[in-house]
This record gives structure tokens, sequence and C-alpha cells, in this order.
């Protein structure tokens, strides 16, 4: 029989990793605790299985915990936990790409590990319906690892060991990769609209730079992406468009500034 997994937090990561466990029978879901019933109950719909609780003292033993709580609740969740449970012999991960299994230390009994899904999980019906393929960084207890890797791989994950004492770096390369460039590409939209082009228009324009630019550094790597006014020396042209931002807008500016200081020194190890 599938190990019962119980979840502590059922979020957009927590509630769409436990319906692919229980539609691939990895696990059998047990117990649902959230912030609230309601909450519980609308996870336990999406999931299409398990029980929903409203606090964790009526919790039921599981083999395995998932702890899918915010970044900043891992540790007290965890300490929560091991004061009203048992967890002798189980299994306890987060998913969190922030903190590493370290943050599970009250565990006392438990294996603990940390699986990181790297994606956007702004629509969980449409990841958990495309989840293959998609890469998790994993670390923790080789106990646990030996349980959950197989258990990600089940659900088409594809699972990459990383350094626990380096967590922090792997989450910001991360939110680099899709946090701060959403940030980017709207100063881009921005600074168009400041040259009198519609919204719309202005997502036309950035859309093929972008792109190809993405598409250039996934192929080529990043140096050999690298194209410009900066790649080609030429300062003259960066100092008239710092001024001209700086005039325009003070924060696009200093994000202008420090990304020209970060795209010299790329293209120096060009």
């Amino acid at each position: 029989m599938a190990p019962v997994l119980n979840l502590v937090g059922a979020g957009k990561v927590g509630r769409t990793l436990a319906r692919l466990f229980a539609a691939q029978g990895t696990f059998a879901i047990g117990d649902v605790l959230t912030r609230s019933a309601a909450s519980a109950e609308a996870a336990v719909d999406f999931i299409g299985a398990g029980r929903a609780v409203d606090r964790i003292d009526a919790m039921r033993p599981a083999a395995v915990w998932m702890l899918a709580v915010s970044d900043d609740q891992i540790g007290a969740a965890c300490a929560s936990l091991a004061a009203r449970a048992d967890l002798a012999g189980t299994i306890v991960f987060h998913c969190s790409g922030a903190a590493s299994s370290q943050a599970l230390a009250a565990a006392n009994g438990a294996a603990t590990a940390s699986v990181h899904p790297i994606r956007s999980f702004a629509d969980p019906a449409q990841v958990a319906a495309a989840f293959e393929g998609t890469y998790c960084g994993v670390e923790g207890d080789a106990r646990a690892l030996a349980l959950l890797v197989p258990a990600f791989e089940a659900i088409g994950a594809r699972t990459v060991p990383i350094d626990a004492a380096a967590k922090t770096v792997y989450h910001a390369a991360s939110v680099f990769a899709s946090n701060y460039l959403v940030t980017v590409l709207d100063a881009a939209l921005r600074a168009y609209q400041a040259a009198g082009i519609p919204e719309p228009v202005a997502r036309a324009l950035a859309a093929p730079l972008a792109g190809e630019s993405m598409a250039n550094v996934f192929r080529l790597g990043a140096g050999a992406a690298l194209t410009g006014p900066i790649a080609r020396g030429d300062l003259a042209t960066v100092a008239r468009q710092q001024a001209a931002l700086d005039a325009w807008d003070e924060p696009s500016g200093e994000l202008y500034r420090a990304l020209a200081a970060a795209t010299t020194d790329l293209a120096r190890r060009r």
C-alpha cells in the first residue's frame, strides 16, 4: 500500500503536489490542515483525496509529512507538529526554495528533506496538468530522499541534488530568472510608454527582443547572447540613456545603473 502523506499547509504548491501524488497513487493522502476549515475543504476538493482538519492535534499518524507553508512559517510549523505528533521513523519535508532542510531540525526522530519544484504555481490546475519534466532541487537526509526522489520522479519531476549550505543563493537564482525578469520587463514597457507608445503596442515591441534574448541565453550561454551598447563598447550611448532615465524616473534610473554595472562585468567575462 502507498505510504500515507499528511499536509500542513495546502496552498498552490501543496495542493498541486498532493493532487499529483493522489492521481499517481504515489502516496495516500491523509489529513490536510490549512489556515481555516474552509480552505482545507477547498484543498481536499482540488486534490480529490484526503480529510480536512482544523487543528494540528486532530491529524492522524502518517509516514510522510509535507509542510507546504510559507518560508517564514516552516520552523514554527515543524515545532508545533513535533510537539503534538510522534514523528519517530517518519519523513518530514518542505517545498521551500529559500530554506534548507535544516529548518526542520525540530522534527526529532524524523528524516528530513527539502524538495523545491522550480516553476511558477500561479495556476495550480495548469501546473498539475503539465508537471512532466519539472525540475526539483532536492537535499536532505539520505533516508528521506530514498523515498521522496522516486515519489517525485513518479509524478514527472526531474530531481537535481543541491548543496544545502548554498540554498539561499540557489533560490536567488530562481528569483533572478523569474521575478526580477518581470521587473526588468516592466521597466522596459513603462519606458516605451513614456515615449508615447500604447501599452499593448509596447508589449508587442518588447516580445521579440525578450524572447530572442532568452532563447539565445539558453542556446548559447549568457556571454554569447549579450548584445547592445555595452557589448559593443558604446559607452556614450549608455551615458545618454542613464541621464535620460534619471530625469524621467529615478527608480528606473537606479535599476539601469545597477544593470549597466552587472552587464559591463558580463561583457568583460565573455
